[in-house]
């Protein structure tokens, strides 16, 4: 299992091909390796697709179509198993609902990819079939993929289970490059690395400062790298609840996470334990919500954040304050002010999607940046 697999399968005809069996609606959280195909789906039919904060929404949602009549599609990337384990078990095979599975293949043994990517990449198809969940690697051609799709609706009918489709790195050829509608209605917002720029050197140099994964910890580490700083890699989502346990256990130092849209709605229960167990206490928790209105790491699809007031979440789940700013100077005021005031405070930052196109990645390996960030904190 070496090299990438030849890109033979275009995005227009498999999607064609899916709607010609009948299914949809499809719903997931997108994957770079399937980008061509959401953009497809985006383009030629929009109402089919439902764009989800998680993998384990998305599979719940799948099964109420399914329970409505339809037949519909999970597209995922293979880390966000983790998120769909529960539904798929507890749900989907407790009522017997079955959807099908189309489960990127990122970290396959034999294929560099990053560190987050390696456990989940080895052992992919073995958890699917520890679920129950028959699986096979997406084939290259359209008429083979014709031939198994039809075996993989009538297994799904006869055992009322899902099945899925492992689909490796290169198996679906890119698609045309989309000329922009119009002028970039964003395109006056700060980019990503400036709003960091502004956030590190507006706050308090003692500061425990955790950066989410993709884009955003590579440029913090970039720009501004310091053994205060942990680079959460992979586990999206996840970077805000591991600010709030360093800082409910880290005694007189404020903490500060970079968090983004997507990964904000990916785990937005979060919101409800920081507004809870940062209300005893005193030392600033600042909670910096970068938000660029899409996945830009697997190719800017959009998120949902467009339609969320995230400081009406952040006030309802007891954040001391919250602020909303689109430009330099309003975020630098924002970060003195809630590292003044204290407690858990949001500042959702509008900005424009892009970043450079050679941002490398991190220079420091997990386990060091992790072991360096206990160093800082221990007695």
């Amino acid at each position: 299992m070496t090299g990438d697999v030849p890109a033979r399968l275009g995005a227009d005809g498999v999607v064609a091909l899916l709607k010609e069996r009948g299914l949809g609606p499809f719903t997931g959280v997108p994957c770079s390796f399937l980008g061509p195909v959401i953009s497809c789906l985006q383009a030629e039919h929009p109402d089919d697709y439902v764009i989800c904060g998680n993998e384990g929404e998305a599979v719940a949602i799948a099964a109420g179509a399914r329970l409505a009549g339809r037949r519909p599609v999970v597209i995922l990337q293979n880390s966000g198993l983790g998120n769909a384990v529960n539904p798929l078990t507890s749900l989907c095979h407790t009522l017997r609902l079955p959807v099908l599975l189309l489960v990127t293949w990122r970290g396959r043994p034999g294929q560099p990819d990053e560190p987050q990517h390696e456990l989940m990449g080895a052992i992919t198809p073995e958890m699917l079939t520890a679920m129950r969940i028959r699986n096979e690697v997406l084939p290259a051609t359209l008429p083979e993929l014709a031939v198994r799709l039809d075996a993989a609706l009538a297994h799904m009918a006869a055992t009322g289970l899902p099945f899925a489709f492992i689909v490796p790195k290169g198996a679906i050829a890119p698609g045309p490059a989309s000329e922009p509608a119009g002028p970039d209605p964003r395109a006056h917002l700060m980019g990503r690395a400036e709003a960091i720029g502004e956030v590190t050197r507006a706050m308090d140099p003692a500061t425990l400062l955790v950066a989410t994964t993709g884009k955003t910890a590579r440029e913090l580490e970039r720009d501004f790298d310091r053994p205060e700083n942990l680079y959460v890699v992979g586990s999206m989502g996840c970077a805000s609840s591991v600010a709030l346990g360093v800082a409910m256990h880290a005694s007189g130092r404020p903490v500060a996470v970079l968090d983004g849209d997507g990964a904000a709605l990916m785990r937005l229960e979060a919101m409800a334990a920081i507004g809870r167990e940062t209300g005893r206490l005193a030392r600033p928790f600042l909670h910096v919500l970068l938000d660029n209105e899409a996945y830009e790491s697997t190719g800017g699809q959009p998120t949902a954040s467009a339609g969320v007031d995230f400081c009406a979440v952040a006030t309802a789940s007891g954040y001391r304050s919250v602020a909303d700013v689109a430009d330099a100077e309003h975020l630098r005021a924002a970060v003195r002010r809630a590292q003044d005031e204290g407690g858990a405070q949001l500042i959702r930052v509008r900005i424009r999607s892009g970043s450079d196109p050679g941002l490398g990645r991190p220079a420091l390996r997990p386990p060091q940046s992790a072991a360096r960030f206990m160093e800082v904190l221990a007695p």
